[in-house]
């Protein structure tokens, strides 16, 4: 008998790690939240939906009457936000505990459907009243769904949407610091991802409106909904 004949079901076959690994797929999130934010900050009035560090900074900015930014613009963000998390939340609660994969799946498939309802009012109302509101409702939420399932997953350095800690590590365990970082060429991508993101949703918008970059964001969380592994 072959050792492949000998091997169990369970050295041979794994659901869990069939399609994507876990850090691709956190590395293409960080570049759609770069496309994301470049969206809402240039687009709908200096407000962020995926970086809410930012965003409660600008919060402050506007409460002081600082001029250029909005109080219930960024009071919407973040209360969508939230409401995003917490159906995460519930949502990890519920599947959470099963397979990795298909959570993970789940996940970005609901955010894929949020960020392609809001390229939908952006292309078909690009000038109503309610568009800003609907767009920062809409990407808001789905970036508070996706960064809760991120936070309970785990994966070391890729937050997708916040790269304080991530340079502090890269800097301070560099051979200028305490010469530990392993995870260096992680923490490098991480940032490069959220650099090219940005610059492509900057481009987008400065050239071509809302549509188009928000279209992009909703088609690379699908596609990752569909080839997401549960392995890291």
């Amino acid at each position: 008998m072959s050792a492949a004949e000998e091997a169990s079901p369970d050295e041979t076959y794994d659901p869990e790690a069939r399609g994507l690994r876990l850090v691709l797929v956190l590395l293409a999130l960080t570049v759609v939240s770069g496309l994301i934010d470049a969206v809402s900050y240039l687009g709908l009035g200096r407000v962020f939906t995926a970086n809410m560090t930012g965003n409660v900074v600008v919060l402050g900015f506007a409460a002081a009457g600082a001029p250029g930014f909005s109080v219930p613009h960024t009071a919407t963000s973040l209360g969508c936000f939230l409401l995003g998390a917490v159906t995460g939340g519930r949502l990890a609660a519920r599947v959470g505990k099963g397979s990795r994969r298909t959570w993970t799946r789940l996940t970005l498939a609901a955010e894929a459907v949020l960020v392609a309802l809001s390229a939908a009012v952006a292309f078909t109302w690009p000038h109503a009243t309610g568009t800003v509101y609907a767009l920062i409702a809409l990407t808001g939420s789905a970036m508070g769904l996706r960064n809760a399932t991120v936070r309970k997953l785990g994966v070391a350095d890729l937050t997708t949407t916040v790269l304080t800690m991530t340079l502090t590590g890269l800097a301070s365990e560099s051979r200028l610091g305490d010469a530990t970082g392993h995870r260096s060429p992680r923490r490098t991508a991480s940032v490069i991802a959220m650099l090219a993101g940005a610059f492509l949703g900057a481009w987008l918008v400065l050239h071509h409106g809302l549509g188009i970059p928000l279209l992009i964001a909703a088609l690379t969380s699908g596609v990752l909904a569909v080839v997401a592994s549960g392995r890291e």
